[in-house]
């Protein structure tokens, strides 16, 4: 454990401290810190915000990812399995067409919505359905982009060419206040979640195996949704619908450390991180002076990948 999470932070360091020297134009790390200089602009206000906003996006969704997988036992599940990343695609969506200039609240209010309606499907008494939860999931995000296209229709072109640009997940430099804000709950939601690594365990084994040794599956199912529901939320409303990070990193990082969540869940959270922040490197400089939204990158890295897991789900990895 020890060493895989070391391993993961030293990936992230390299990852973090490398990531603002690397663009269309090159600067020098001593002249940035050296006082009032272009070079110190670019670094500070351009890209070591975008970095952040990278690392902590990746490090929420590789989360949210693990949880989930955790959760419906299938390797196939991520993020956007349950529509809830569509929901408060809808929110922010809605947002940008009343023009307003902050639509974090409005897309996670979008995703609880969602969350609130898939439960409420799902539930069984006492118990939650997956099956079911997958079925609500793949309705909602059926519903969501139907809202979204209807919504893109009617919008000014100045809107259209927002919402078009949203939609395709991108990360901007941001002010330093609205990093922090974002921070402080992703940092405290996945050190909660980590908290309850051996009850994650027992869940993933089965919800009766799990109530028998003492858990509460229903209780710790409904704060997984909650949690995983919240960190999307954030990463949507602040870069939109960046997919795939969610169902690379944790099945990836499964099949080389196993299904232990006390090692899984800190490996994911520092490797999603970094795993971000080198797409949004090659989204910077594959094509530049021009820049490849981030979630064309992640699709194209996550779409083969999809394919790949879905030809070998022969064996599963839960057993």
């Amino acid at each position: 454990m020890k060493r895989s999470v070391l391993l993961s932070t030293l990936a992230l360091l390299v990852v973090a401290l490398g990531a603002p020297l690397i663009g269309s134009t090159h600067i020098s790390l001593a002249r940035a810190l050296s006082g009032v200089s272009p070079d110190r602009e670019i670094f500070f206000y351009a890209r070591l915000p975008r970095v952040l906003l990278a690392l902590i996006s990746g490090a929420a969704l590789s989360v949210t990812g693990t949880l989930f997988q955790c959760m419906l036992r299938d390797p196939l599940a991520e993020p956007y399995t349950l529509g809830v990343s569509s929901g408060s695609s809808v929110g922010a969506v809605i947002a940008i067409s009343l023009g307003w200039r902050l639509s974090v609240l409005p897309a996670i209010l979008g995703a609880a919505v969602v969350l609130l309606i898939v439960l409420g499907m799902a539930m069984e008494g006492r118990r939650l359905s997956s099956f079911t939860l997958l079925l609500t999931g793949v309705t909602m995000n059926s519903i969501s982009f139907a809202i979204i296209l209807f919504l893109h229709s009617i919008a000014s072109f100045s809107q259209s060419f927002e919402i078009s640009r949203w939609l395709m997940g991108q990360l901007d430099a941001v002010e330093y206040s609205t990093l922090a804000w974002m921070a402080a709950p992703v940092l405290v939601i996945c050190f909660l979640v980590t908290l309850r690594a051996p009850e994650w365990n027992l869940l993933a084994v089965g919800e009766d195996w799990a109530t028998s040794r003492g858990a509460h599956a229903s209780r710790l199912t409904i704060f997984g949704y909650v949690a995983g529901s919240i960190l999307v939320g954030l990463v949507t409303a602040l870069a939109g619908p960046i997919g795939f990070v969610g169902l690379i990193v944790p099945h990836a990082l499964r099949l080389k450390l196993g299904a232990d969540h006390r090692t899984l869940l800190p490996c994911a959270f520092l490797t999603g991180a970094a795993f971000l922040g080198i797409c949004d490197v090659l989204s910077r400089v594959a094509i530049a002076p021009s820049e490849i939204p981030v979630g064309v990158v992640t699709a194209l890295c996550g779409g083969p990948f999809f394919l790949w897991l879905l030809r070998t789900k022969r064996r599963s990895l839960w057993l």
